[in-house]
């Protein structure tokens, strides 16, 4: 008894299920207008999203030249919208902007496909494409619609994406610093400057295009050393005129003082570039008396080095030629095994041809033999 009560309600279960997706594909494949967007709209506030975008899809063709149209096409969006498909509803959004750019939900459509765009755009290391994309139409947004309650929101977007934007700039760039390619990141970071002057990295670039200039200046060839250390004072003028504070600047000005007094220029300097100039003639003194003092190691140590690597090529040289004569030698055995093998192998060929030979000549012989007793 049990087991049928259990099996009778399983069976309306199915039974109920059934029926419910029977409803649905009976409203997907009706043409009653009324029904489906009762339906339609049913589903979207119960938050059954793919369901009624499917239905709202299905009454697009239908729906044309109706006074529902615009109401099909902007719920079809929303549906997609709200269901996280946010590729598919930029789409709807954008054709019902282009076909309905008047409705009393133009505003909203507008502002919900840049939410869209604003979903599909990648981090500051990834392609930029869309970022520019959504930046373009958050831009044509504000001018349409100044007084806008989404105004804020889209403010506060455009924000983020211009963040976005500078820090590829400013990665982009140093990444070349990063590499020592020193002469490379000098360009990277003034032309990164120059396409936007207001890069929110600014100060970093401007530190890291002076430290480029010196350190290119300083890995130059001697002929060319006094124009680039140039180029580096005018990039160090740069900086600190800006950011006369910064806490990177002490590295900066001991550059600065060696820049100075390698191209002959040492006046008009202030306190901080006194102290850099004076800090490096301590540590060049420093450096000085340590060579002097250390003479006599260096040049017995470099001696020694020198014997050594003498050494080990003599070596090497005697290894070389040792290797050489066991090859020959290994070469001229190999030669006198092969003639030994091709000799032995030329005499059993000639036994095995002079056997098969004699028995030929003894079948013949006997072939011949009972032919003469046939007869």
């Amino acid at each position: 008894m049990k087991k049928a009560k259990f099996a009778f309600i399983v069976f309306g279960v199915i039974v109920a299920a059934v029926s419910c997706k029977t409803s649905y594909d009976a409203i997907l494949d009706s043409s009653d207008m009324d029904l489906k967007m009762r339906s339609g709209i049913d589903y979207y506030n119960r938050g059954k999203y793919r369901k009624a975008a499917n239905i709202f899809e299905s009454m697009i063709l239908l729906s044309q030249g109706t006074v529902q149209e615009d109401s099909v096409q902007y719920y079809n969006a929303m549906s997609n919208y709200r269901s996280g498909d946010y590729y598919t509803a930029e789409a709807n959004f954008e054709k019902f902007l282009e076909v309905f750019p008047r409705s009393r939900f133009s505003e909203e459509s507008q502002f919900l496909r840049i939410k869209c765009l604003y979903e599909q755009t990648h981090r500051w290391e990834l392609d930029q494409v869309p970022t520019h994309r959504a930046m373009g139409l958050i831009r044509e947004f504000i001018y349409d619609n100044p007084q806008s309650q989404y105004i804020p929101i889209c403010n506060a977007m455009l924000d983020e994406f211009q963040e976005r934007l500078d820090r590829k700039s400013y990665e982009a760039s140093k990444l070349y610093y990063d590499m020592e390619d020193f002469k490379a990141a000098q360009t990277a970071f003034k032309t990164a400057l120059k396409e936007n002057s207001d890069n929110r990295y600014r100060e970093q670039m401007l530190y890291y295009t002076a430290l480029s200039s010196f350190k290119y200046a300083d890995n130059s060839i001697k002929e060319r050393q006094k124009e680039r250390f140039m180029t580096y004072i005018d990039d160090y003028y740069n900086f600190v005129g800006e950011y006369p504070s910064s806490p990177d600047r002490k590295l900066l000005d001991r550059y600065f003082a060696r820049a100075q007094k390698y191209v002959g220029i040492n006046v008009g300097l202030d306190s901080s570039q006194l102290a850099a100039v004076a800090e490096l003639s301590n540590i060049e003194e420093k450096a000085a008396t340590g060579v002097k003092g250390d003479r006599r190691s260096t040049k017995k140590a470099i001696k020694s080095a020198k014997k050594a690597v003498k050494d080990a090529e003599r070596e090497n040289a005697v290894a070389h030629r040792l290797e050489s004569e066991k090859k020959i030698y290994d070469d001229q055995l190999n030669k006198k095994a092969k003639k030994a093998e091709e000799k032995a192998a030329r005499r059993e060929a000639t036994r095995l041809y002079k056997e098969a030979k004699a028995k030929q000549k003894a079948a013949e012989k006997a072939a011949k033999k009972a032919m003469k007793e046939k007869k």
